[in-house]
């Protein structure tokens, strides 16, 4: 579902000469899928502006010169795949050992390719007790080898009506059996931030991120030093900041357009479903992280610019 006057915000912002990026943590698709998802809804995507984990992950190991002659071993779907084999990267697993069942025999030997440099771990819906044991043998076994996460939410809108396990929970299963910490490539993580302005050349100081969860998208442009914009669930209507003096009407608007009008790029983090954080939530004593504005849909964006 696209969110009502996405498509009108997009139009406003490129001709003001406004840069977009989309940065996804799910990593089920290549920046390839994604253009014609969007192609999909009626909106002018192209793959260069979509910073997707599955994409963050090929573009680390090549900021890395991961050899070519290794192979990486993916619990995860086609988007990585596909992201590291346009990358002449050789891959294993993937939805293909999605079909391969565990019988726990007691002659049974999984034998593992001791060329595996990296395992690369994200959203699997197609996970099995097969994969995470190859993967294991791999981090475990093989000299060197990288464990890689494209990201660690505990969970996703994967459907439209209900909240599922999300990335987190596969990587869970990678470090509780190697008992080793991954390489994050995704939102909150840095290194995904790191990756994002050496790619597009430019600084934080020039970004919005906009985004609709506190522990990801507006934790990962606090952290990075960019503005940040909270896209609510829509249960109320607000559109405040915490961080400086709380003006009213057409003076909040005023200074908060000129704040806008100066960043060169804006980074959305999700278009297609309704939010996941609530004023309530934001309000929440225990809750510690604090966008620099918040307002009820994205659309909100043209009455600032």
């Amino acid at each position: 579902m696209l969110i009502e006057g996405v498509a009108q915000t997009m139009e406003v912002l490129r001709s003001m000469g406004k840069k977009l990026v989309f940065v996804t943590n799910n990593s089920r698709k290549s920046r390839r899928q994604y253009a014609k998802k969007f192609e999909r809804v009626g909106l002018t995507v192209n793959e260069e502006e979509i910073f997707s984990s599955s994409f963050a992950a090929s573009v680390f190991l090549q900021s890395i010169n991961f050899p070519k002659e290794k192979k990486v071993y993916i619990v995860g779907e086609e988007g990585i795949c596909e992201e590291l084999e346009l990358i002449g990267l050789t891959c294993l697993g993937g939805p293909e050992d999605g079909k391969k069942m565990i019988d726990l025999k007691p002659d049974l030997f999984v034998e593992h390719d001791k060329s595996v440099g990296a395992v690369v771990v994200g959203l699997d819906q197609y996970i099995n007790y097969y994969k995470i044991h190859y993967a294991t043998l791999c981090v475990r076994e093989n000299p060197g080898c990288l464990f890689i996460a494209t990201n660690q939410d505990a969970s996703g809108h994967m459907t439209d009506s209900q909240e599922w396990p999300g990335a987190g929970s596969m990587v869970g299963a990678i470090r509780g059996s190697t008992q080793k910490e991954p390489i994050v490539v995704g939102k909150p993580s840095q290194l995904m931030m790191k990756l994002l302005l050496e790619r597009f050349q430019t600084d934080a100081s020039k970004m919005c991120m906009v985004g609709d969860r506190l522990d990801t998208d507006i934790l990962f442009g606090l952290h990075g030093g960019c503005k940040t914009l909270l896209v609510l669930s829509g249960e109320e209507t607000a559109f405040v900041t915490p961080l400086l003096p709380i003006w009213s009407g057409c003076e909040f608007k005023r200074r908060a357009a000129n704040t806008y009008a100066n960043l060169q790029w804006s980074a959305y983090s999700k278009i297609f479903q309704l939010s996941v954080t609530t004023l309530a939530g934001l309000n929440d004593p225990s809750n510690n992280i604090h966008p620099d504005y918040y307002t009820e849909k994205v659309s909100d964006l043209m009455e600032l610019v």
